[in-house]
């Protein structure tokens, strides 16, 4: 089978061939961009001596111990702790240092929700949240440790950035960017290995989205790990004749209006990907903004009105009607409505 890579921007080209069929899940390379987070963290350690790791017990996990080894002065463990720790971080953050305070995305969230909130973001502080385990890719932890409602509960905070990033590489981006930024910003990452897409010359910036597929039919906007099953999905319905854009959208707040606006005007019908729950994260975003402005055949793939269970990672996105499958329905049903 021939690929059309003029259809594709900043994918890597080894990964084009292996998206019909899901093979990018099973034969891809693949990371957790909690990974590449760790490692990026002790790159801008070293550019910048102001910026200081917080953890709550997990720097193993996350992989920060290695932060602290290189840095031993300017790493910070609090233990199961997290509400004391989003303090601390925001008494740092007014002595001049730059924070990153690490935890699950559930702790982040909730646990934590109101040191965040009223310590962090209410003095608009320069703290970075940097959550992992993020949706339901901490597939064997269960639901205490899933943080499905994560990006849902962040975007509605006021002064909130909130970046996921699609693959290492972009995580890579998106941590410096988000280290040069001024103000809080969450970044939320997987636990689970996610299928490396892009190449390192994505043009990451907050607040940007990106058209990583061009498509006429409708528009997939998809972000952090479900972009990859976007990709899969539009690879798959062009078989049948149904030529997909995909739109990688990193950041959900502030979203790209622009971008998403003219993919509803040159597509007709929008499909957003996320792994959160149904209600308040990328698609009531998109949905609230095309409601307003340019209402159009729409359909979004969330978790619904439910908790998930433990089990391996793949298994439970396909389960829970995340995966490229879902995708694939989800476009056939709004291209019908057009």
């Amino acid at each position: 089978m021939s690929h059309n890579t003029r259809s594709y921007h900043h994918v890597r080209p080894e990964v084009i061939p292996l998206l019909a069929d899901g093979k990018l899940f099973s034969e891809g390379a693949k990371a957790p961009t909690r990974a590449a987070f760790a490692q990026t963290v002790i790159e801008l350690g070293h550019a910048n001596p102001d910026i200081v790791v917080l953890d709550a017990d997990v720097s193993k996990s996350i992989g920060t111990n290695k932060f602290a080894a290189a840095f031993p002065d300017r790493a910070f463990n609090f233990g199961i702790a997290e509400q004391n720790m989003f303090a601390a971080a925001a008494g740092m953050a007014t002595a001049g240092l730059v924070p990153f305070a690490c935890t699950y995305a559930v702790f982040a969230s909730l646990r934590a929700l109101d040191m965040v909130r009223n310590s962090i973001h209410y003095p608009n502080l320069n703290v970075k949240i940097a959550a992992s385990h993020s949706g339901i890719t901490p597939g064997p932890d269960g639901v205490t440790h899933q943080g499905q409602e994560d990006l849902s509960i962040m975007r509605a905070i006021a002064n909130s950035t909130v970046i996921a990033p699609a693959d290492p590489d972009t995580t890579v981006l998106a941590v410096r960017a988000a280290a040069a930024y001024e103000g809080p910003v969450y970044l939320s990452f997987t636990r689970d290995p996610v299928p490396q897409v892009f190449r390192p010359d994505y043009p990451f910036a907050i607040g940007r989205a990106v058209t990583v597929r061009d498509g006429a039919d409708v528009t997939i906007i998809a972000m952090r790990d479900l972009t990859a099953h976007a990709l899969a999905a539009a690879a798959n319905l062009a078989r049948e004749g149904i030529d997909a854009r995909v739109i990688d959208c990193p950041t959900l707040k502030p979203l790209d209006e622009a971008t998403v606006l003219l993919a509803a005007e040159q597509t007709g019908a929008i499909v957003t990907a996320e792994n959160n729950v149904y209600f308040g994260g990328l698609g009531s975003a998109v949905a609230e903004l095309l409601v307003e402005n340019d209402p159009i055949p729409m359909k979004r793939i969330g978790v619904r009105d439910t908790f998930a269970e433990s089990g391996p990672y793949l298994d439970l996105l396909d389960k829970y009607g995340l995966s490229y499958g879902h995708i694939e329905a989800a476009v056939k049903s709004v291209i019908a409505r057009k």
